[in-house]
């Protein structure tokens, strides 16, 4: 708003010497409200997630290695958790000829 000698009101001077009118204060701080960011709610907190995808890993090994055996291989489900079937799948792997 212009004042009675028809100059803008001042007011205030930034660090940078930059002057500012009232309109141009009022336009940054709607500018500052909104770039404010938006505080994000997680649905899951990280460590569930960390969790979570350990327990998938290990249920997809073992799922894996069931299939593998008693499906593809033609074995019995059960003997993939005996320790026998492993130490044969070891000596067959490291096995020297």
């Amino acid at each position: 708003m212009p004042d009675k000698a028809g100059k803008k009101e001042l007011l205030y001077t930034s660090m940078e010497e930059k002057t500012l009118t009232r309109e141009d204060f009022k336009q940054e701080q709607e500018n500052k409200e909104q770039a404010k960011p938006k505080i994000r709610i997680r649905l899951l907190p990280l460590w569930f997630r960390v969790l979570l995808v350990t327990f998938l890993i290990v249920v997809s090994v073992v799922s894996g290695t069931i299939v593998g055996y008693s499906i593809m291989g033609g074995g019995e489900m059960v003997d993939v958790f005996s320790k026998s079937t492993w130490t044969h799948i070891f000596d067959l792997v490291y096995s020297e000829k």
